[in-house]
């Protein structure tokens, strides 16, 4: 549970971070991501650039926010939690009576205790967001609404890492962190991705190249594929990918498919939680909503799934204020991490395998199977003859264990062991 703890301590200290799809908060994340792994490389993308079909917006900046009654006494401040302002409001300084303030107000009846999340990042305005409870309270009165806010000509900014591997065929870890205050839905995902990002460079043999991509979500996985060639490249390269969001409680295990829900990755992830959490859910790509959308756009047509624990938009705390450090935890990250671990372990092992002999071949004389034979002793070598059985080099290593129903992360040592007795040998 180590890593799961330093994941949960990362999380508590991104939380609190003012983040939204441009500005300083998404810098200061990144800027915390390479304290744990300083090779991520940053990257801004001005205001106006094209990307596809959309335009990098103006970036937002906010320095204060809040209301006061007539007495002075603020009844909503920014700075107490960053939920209370509509994303990239306009600056506003003005005394409004109730009736005028309640136009600018937003709130999550179906939830009267939880503060939502509001944007309007595609068209100017100002707004402010509170509990249900706190709407219905509000007296009769004069109240002084302000917010110190600016949208100017800057930058939209994102983090990319490659660890290079024996191929160029590339595996894509892409996640997002352009929420503020919400734990589940923004932070997990960056932490398990920069974690999985340092112990993939801590190894010492990797086959695929590996492209890790953090940005704010939709304009950002848009405007990174948009930047040179990196379309190009991707299109060429990767064979696998996942995007991460929403991977740090511990209800459940999600899955959204590729468009097709046909592809390597598909595959794999089934393979994988079917081990690990039998009860896991799977979604189509009709029930998509995060970056999978864009990787798995006509033209772009990229093998990425969703990986969530429980999905966006499928937990009552989601966007709202309640989506707080309580929601996650060490052993929910963990999981996630760990899931992730055997996705990558069995796409770096999926190789298929023929065996090298005619019938069932001798494994005792190659100290493979006990020498002894009695009741019970077959049992040790089940899965190392069920794999055999299956190596006729039609199968790899995800089809032979979906056959016999043996975890991957159990076939690779045995296929390691049969591949130095020159039992078997891999099929190109």
């Amino acid at each position: 549970m180590d890593i799961g703890q330093d994941m949960y301590i990362l999380c508590d200290k991104m939380f609190p971070y003012s983040r939204s799809i441009t500005g300083d908060g998404v810098r200061q994340t990144l800027q915390t991501l390479r304290e744990i792994v300083p090779e991520i490389t940053v990257h801004e993308v001005p205001s106006g650039t094209k990307a596809f079909d959309w335009t990098v917006p103006k970036e937002w900046r906010i320095r204060d926010a809040w209301i006061k009654n007539s007495k002075g006494e603020k009844i909503l401040d920014f700075n107490e939690h960053n939920l209370h302002v509509v994303g990239y409001s306009t600056p506003v300084d003005k005394i409004v009576d109730l009736a005028e303030l309640k136009q600018y107000l937003y709130t999550q009846p179906d939830q009267p205790d939880a503060i939502p999340y509001v944007t309007s990042y595609y068209k100017e305005r100002f707004g402010f967001c509170m509990t249900q409870q706190q709407y219905d309270a509000l007296p009769e009165d004069t109240y002084h609404i302000f917010i110190e806010s600016e949208l100017f000509d800057g930058s939209l900014t994102y983090g990319e890492l490659i660890i290079p591997g024996e191929s160029e065929k590339e595996v894509l870890i892409s996640t997002y962190m352009c929420h503020p205050s919400m734990a589940n839905n923004e932070l997990s995902g960056p932490a398990v991705s920069v974690y999985l990002a340092r112990w993939l460079l801590s190894t010492e043999k990797r086959h695929y190249t590996y492209r890790f991509v953090y940005v704010p979500e939709t304009i950002g996985s848009l405007t990174y594929m948009s930047q040179g060639d990196n379309l190009e490249k991707m299109k060429a390269n990767i064979v696998a990918g996942w995007n991460l969001s929403c991977v740090g409680d511990d209800r459940t295990y999600s899955y959204v498919k590729t468009r097709y829900g046909n592809t390597l990755t598909d595959k794999i992830t089934k393979n994988v939680l079917s081990f690990i959490y039998p009860e896991y859910k799977e979604y189509s790509f009709l029930k998509r909503g995060s970056d999978e959308r864009q990787y798995n756009a006509p033209g772009v047509d990229l093998p990425i799934c969703g990986f969530s624990r429980s999905k966006y938009g499928e937990y009552p705390e989601y966007h709202t204020s309640k989506d707080d450090m309580g929601l996650i935890s060490p052993s929910g990250l963990q999981g996630a991490y760990e899931t992730m671990q055997r996705c990558i372990e069995a796409l770096e092992g999926n190789n298929k395998y023929k065996i090298q002999c005619l019938g069932e071949p001798q494994l005792g004389k190659r100290g493979l199977y006990p020498t002894i034979s009695q009741k019970g002793s077959y049992d040790e070598v089940t899965a190392m003859m069920n794999f055999i059985a299956y190596s006729d080099g039609t199968n790899d290593i995800v089809d032979i264990s979906n056959l016999i129903r043996t975890p991957v992360s159990n076939l690779i040592p045995i296929a390691q062991k049969l591949s130095k007795s020159n039992l078997i040998k891999v099929v190109e």
